[in-house]
């Protein structure tokens, strides 16, 4: 009988998370014999387990693995403490999370993954000078770790630390490119005014990522307001070709046609929107300034106290509604929305300007005077100026008499003029601006010096000029038309700085918005009651025929 011959054989065993044991098994020709591995180590013995149903998201189950297995090592297994914090963190107990990562850090102090932990802990409850000295000191353990990097840089933001935040970001690019990284460098620049490098960023980060819609989003929205619109329809097109229900890219490619007047396409664009966010207080905002455009009043009050019920504390909705409201000469409406919006957003001159509007309306010239005066002050400490302001408060000065301090607003309102002509040859002012300013400069016998460029519409011009000619000599300064105006441009005077009526781009969560992304309506008025009026005129006496048109004539831009 021949001996048995022995081949031994070594196989890996399981033996807990992410550790494994050599066993030895012995072969016969005419048996198996086969040694059994040892009882697991008491720490890690379930790991395996707790690790199964945590990415199976059965957090129940998981937790009550994690307790028996605290039980047994006396709460000395740092993996199920490390997963019982991290169950803790997505019910919301940061402050509990805190803690057992803390004690996994002390459980295992060489382990920067644990102090990730924790810093990110203190980063949701607010504390970003701790998070940063816990990120730093994980920079120690892990020199070529993005995330770290990463997130230093989100915490120097929250500091307003933007330079160290820029160096970090850099660092986390440099190692590992990544669309979130990208998207928080842009925003620095964002915030520091450069929108120039924060195209540069997104550029650089499409060309990475070409399919991320939140990316091409966001700079289809740059393009915009840079006024670059062709760039803008492209990148914002791109991304509705990989996600057509993308609602940010919907509202921003139909608040782009709503600047040029196509409300019925945007209309079509926002009813895709409102499948995705029926409550969003942007989408009805806009749609109720396309029904203003289109002079359907009613319906677009009634879009924007939807708005305005959404998000009561949007400045730009209760002016669009103060706006409105102005042009269908409910004055008392009118000044309550403006004041609201007025004590959200105190630093815009324009709404001072209409809150005058309203008052002189209501025959309180006191306080229009003082509130005229309070717009001239703060559109002077504005860059791009509003030369309306000061026409229509020339308006209200010479009407009460006051001839010497109306003269010297027509002559700033000149200099702002010569100065926006200066800083750039293609601006275009509203037709009715112009003619205002013509009577205004002949009744105070102030010449026309003014550099007024062509406007671009021939054909809306043209109109606007036959349907003037009845009443220009006629037309006193201190009328509804007149006082009209000062509805007309109160956000942009020129195309070049208008943005669509009401529209209300988010592009991130920073700076409040300039007085260029304000809501500017349209400028032409009711097409049937001015045809009411043509007819009228033959039969009607010149003052009678004055009072109709000047109230024809009320329609804000």
């Amino acid at each position: 009988m021949q001996p048995l011959t022995v081949e031994p054989s070594f196989v890996e065993v399981p033996v807990g998370f992410g550790t494994c044991k050599t066993v030895l098994i012995t072969q016969c020709s005419y048996a198996c014999v086969c040694f059994s591995a040892p009882e697991l180590p008491i720490l890690e013995r379930r790991n395996w387990l707790i690790h199964l149903h945590y990415i199976r998201k059965d957090y129940e189950t998981c937790k009550a693995i994690i307790k028996e297995q605290l039980q047994e090592t006396q709460g000395m297994c740092e993996y199920a403490v490390y997963v019982q914090a991290l169950i803790l963190r997505l019910e919301g107990k940061i402050q509990q999370s805190l803690e057992l990562f803390q004690s996994c850090a002390i459980l295992n102090p060489t382990s920067s993954d644990n102090l990730k932990q924790v810093a990110r802990s203190l980063f949701l409850l607010g504390k970003h000078k701790a998070a940063i000295e816990v990120y730093n000191e994980a920079t120690r353990l892990n020199q070529k770790d993005w995330e770290i990097n990463h997130n230093l840089g989100v915490c120097y933001i929250y500091t307003k630390d933007f330079k160290s935040a820029e160096e970090q970001l850099n660092m986390a690019l440099q190692q590992n490119k990544h669309d979130m990284t990208y998207m928080m460098l842009g925003k620095i620049y964002l915030l520091e005014g450069d929108t120039e490098k924060a195209i540069e960023i997104y550029k650089n980060a499409v060309e990475f990522s070409p399919e991320n819609t939140e990316l091409l989003t966001t700079l289809g929205l740059l393009y915009m307001q840079l006024g670059k619109y062709q760039k803008a329809f492209e990148h914002l097109g791109n991304a509705l070709t990989y996600d057509p229900n993308n609602y940010k890219a919907i509202l921003a490619a139909g608040s782009m046609m709503q600047t040029h007047g196509d409300f019925d396409v945007a209309m079509n664009k926002y009813r895709v929107a409102a499948f995705a966010v029926p409550e969003s207080p942007p989408l009805w905002n806009n749609i109720g300034m396309c029904f203003f455009g289109k002079k359907k009043y009613v319906a677009a009050i009634s879009c924007l106290k939807r708005a305005n019920y959404l998000s009561p504390f949007d400045w730009k909705i209760l002016y669009n509604l103060g706006l409105v409201h102005l042009t269908m000469q409910q004055y008392a409406s009118a000044f309550h929305f403006l004041s609201a919006a007025i004590n959200l957003h105190p630093r815009m001159g324009e709404l001072y300007m209409l809150l005058a509007v309203a008052l002189t309306n209501l025959d309180d010239v006191d306080n229009a005077r003082r509130s005229y005066e309070q717009a001239v002050q703060l559109d002077f400490n504005k860059c791009y100026s509003n030369p309306l302001v000061n026409l229509n408060f020339a308006v209200l000065l010479y009407n009460q008499g006051d001839k010497k301090a109306a003269l010297q607003q027509y002559q700033d309102m000149e200099k702002k003029v010569n100065m926006l002509v200066e800083s750039n040859s293609n601006t275009e002012f509203d037709p009715e601006l112009i003619e205002m300013a013509q009577k205004m400069g002949a009744a105070l016998q102030a010449g026309e010096n003014l550099l007024w460029s062509k406007p671009g519409k021939e054909s809306k011009n043209s109109q606007r000029s036959s349907s003037s000619k009845v009443t220009s000599s006629q037309q006193p300064l201190g009328t509804n038309q007149a006082l009209g105006q000062a509805m007309s441009s109160a956000a942009g005077y020129s195309k070049s700085m208008q943005l669509a009526a009401g529209t209300v781009f988010f592009l991130l969560q920073e700076p409040e918005p300039d007085v260029e992304s304000a809501p500017s309506p349209p400028t032409e008025p009711p097409g049937e009651l001015e045809a009411e009026d043509d007819v009228e005129e033959a039969a009607e006496p010149p003052k009678a025929k004055e009072k109709k048109k000047s109230k024809s004539r009320t329609v804000a831009e």
